[in-house]
């Protein structure tokens, strides 16, 4: 009995003849796959395979560039932010001067002679600063004698009166308010062509107009304007608008107050009315050019016809 011990090693083909085979296998297969697309469904099968793999494998990378873009980003906008902030407050700052300039232009249009409805003789002059008095307001302008500014010149501003030239410098004049107790004009309202007189109260920038009988026909929210007959102030200047009527059958006169037209103090620039009115002529004058020229007597030095 003969007794072989076990194989330790298969033999088999050997390595040459293995790669051989193995590689016309491969160029066989490469050429029906080229030809004939045999392998088609095999990808198509492994790539449903492979796919949730390779979204795993990505996923991490995926997730650090996105997270690297977010921080990219928020640098990003935050920078943005800060510059949009600087250019809107630089905007602001812009939109506000050209507010400011759009009014003084405006203004300074409504108190033109060819637009406003005070279409006089006037200069334009700006408001330096208020009085050191602290018992009565004026104002101070940037016109004074050089400009040919004189003492009792009215002021106005585009809505209406706002005082007279008490004092006036060589290159700078003093305007006392409307509002203050010394200053007084003539007026009429609008309504009903009443005559009054305007007085300053002195206090919270009202008006009195004193004197006025209970049985006035005065409303409020009548408005009062010049009536030119103290040679001053130029008619139909608006002066101010009735706030309160107090009528009481117990007193004589009523008691009316009214708030000023004029912003005395919204605006840096006013007009003082410059224009002379001519003094009015005396009554024999004005009778004498009444009278025929036939029955006028002849002038000395000439012969009657």
């Amino acid at each position: 009995m003969i007794h072989e011990p076990p194989p330790f090693f298969h033999r088999g083909p050997s390595p040459l003849a293995r790669l051989t085979f193995f590689a016309l296998l491969a160029i066989a297969t490469m050429i029906a796959d080229h030809r004939f697309g045999a392998l088609e469904a095999v990808r198509l099968s492994l790539s449903v395979l492979v796919a949730p793999l390779q979204q795993v494998a990505g996923a991490p990378a995926i997730a650090f560039s996105r997270l690297a873009d977010y921080f990219a980003s928020q640098d990003r906008l935050m920078q943005e932010n800060r510059e949009l902030k600087a250019k809107l407050l630089d905007y602001a700052a812009e939109a506000q001067r050209s507010r400011l300039l759009q009014a003084e232009q405006d203004h300074f249009l409504a108190m033109t002679p060819s637009r406003s409805r005070f279409a006089t003789d006037g200069v334009l002059a700006e408001v330096l600063a208020h009085g050191r008095n602290p018992f009565v307001r004026k104002l101070v302008l940037d016109k004074g004698l050089t400009q040919g500014i004189k003492a009792g010149m009215p002021v106005i501003d585009r809505e209406g009166v706002v005082g007279q030239v008490t004092a006036v410098g060589t290159f700078t004049s003093e305007v006392t308010l409307l509002t203050e107790k010394d200053q007084s004009v003539p007026v009429m309202l609008t309504r009903n062509g009443l005559r009054a007189i305007a007085v300053g109260s002195g206090k919270d920038g009202s008006i009195d107009v004193p004197f006025m009988p209970v049985s006035a026909d005065i409303q409020n929210g009548d408005l009062f304007v010049t009536s030119g007959i103290d040679g001053t102030y130029p008619a139909g200047l608006v002066v101010a608008r009735v706030t309160a009527v107090e009528k009481n059958t117990t007193y004589v006169f009523a008691k009316i107050t009214a708030r000023p037209a004029a912003g005395v103090d919204n605006h840096r620039f006013v007009r003082i009315l410059t224009g002379q009115r001519p003094p009015p002529a005396p009554a024999e004058a004005r009778a004498e050019e009444k009278r025929p020229a036939k029955d006028r007597p002849a002038a000395k030095g000439r012969r009657q016809p």
